[in-house]
């Protein structure tokens, strides 16, 4: 008994996209490429690549699409080679904050020890009290400069991020409507598009929804807070040295 050949079989094309979305040869090569695959398609039994073949509308469609696949892949990417730069100098900044005042306690502490040497314990203890705020505030100043630049690299990442979620949505709503197209075939409506607003709302109130505002808030923060907080043990320690 010979086997029935199954209709319902579905075969995927690519069409190839190449630099921003414009075609090679100006189209005729992957239109003839598609037109042979497509006739390979419905001699086995697959209508919809056929007829999507057979369908101006429906194969500019298709092209089109997969045009703005393409280009949303290469902003994902790029957003995605953001977030690694920006999460580096945040990085490299943090590094920097902590050498600069591990630097300053100890150069305060070889100048108080050194200044103890030459001097009676007493003068030395109350000239020093009496100058404490100036290294302190030239601390406090350098700290604040390099929290305010760590603070700004935290948030290009937090932005790049969510602009990357939202690129990825665009991308998964895309796929679906392609995935559409190719199933159904001429049967496809033209006049459909992306639900790309949807998708972000979607995404927005799974993100409301899934962390409480003041914590998410707190979380993206949290590496300015503990500069802050570091910078406030310095000035208090340095006070501690010289006075000491």
């Amino acid at each position: 008994m010979e086997e029935q050949p199954i209709k319902n079989a579905v075969h995927i094309v690519e069409i190839p996209v190449t630099g921003d979305g414009a075609c090679p040869d100006g189209g005729n090569t992957e239109v003839a490429a598609f037109l042979d695959k497509a006739a390979e398609a419905e001699s086995s039994g697959s209508h919809p690549l056929g007829e999507i073949a057979g369908s101006a509308g429906h194969l500019l469609l298709l092209k089109l699409w997969q045009r703005e696949e393409s280009r949303l892949g290469r902003r994902a990417c790029a957003l995605e080679a953001l977030m690694d730069a920006a999460r580096r100098d945040a990085f490299y900044l943090c590094a920097a904050f902590l050498a600069f005042h591990g630097l300053s306690l100890a150069l305060l502490f070889a100048a108080s020890v050194s200044a103890s040497a030459v001097s009676p314990p007493a003068e030395q203890r109350a000239a020093c009290c009496s100058r404490w705020w100036v290294p302190s505030s030239l601390s406090l100043v350098a700290s604040l400069a390099l929290a305010a630049a760590v603070q700004l690299r935290v948030c290009a990442y937090w932005r790049a991020s969510r602009r990357l979620r939202r690129e990825r949505g665009d991308a998964r709503a895309l796929a679906r409507c392609v995935q559409e197209l190719r199933m159904k075939g001429a049967a496809f409506d033209l006049s459909k598009e992306p639900q790309y607003g949807v998708t972000r709302a979607k995404c927005a109130s799974v993100e409301g929804a899934g962390a409480w505002g003041p914590l998410r808030w707190c979380y993206q923060n949290i590496v300015a807070a503990c500069l802050l907080a570091v910078a406030a043990a310095t000035m208090c320690s340095g006070k501690f040295i010289l006075c000491s």
